[in-house]
């Protein structure tokens, strides 16, 4: 199972891509599925995730995008 954490691209014209950042979770075909959606409840539990997008591949691996909302916090002092 790998995993990658996309930063949001800011050349982007839509505004609302960049108020995410994404996170990239592969599986490979001979993992175990029951792991990965493990992972998968976890980061959504404990990171605050959520999925976004889910596709599975002809060979049997599988990917999901999860995404998290972009909190910018402003200077009150």
């Amino acid at each position: 199972m790998r995993e990658q954490i996309l930063a949001p691209d800011v050349s982007r014209r839509r505004e609302n891509s960049r108020d995410y950042e994404y996170l990239v979770v592969s599986v490979d075909p001979h993992e175990s599925l029951t792991d990965a959606r493990r992972r998968l409840v976890e980061h959504a539990e404990y990171g605050k995730w959520e999925l976004h997008r889910s596709r599975i591949y002809s060979g049997g691996g599988r990917r999901f995008w999860l995404r998290r909302r972009i909190l910018r916090v402003q200077r009150t002092a």
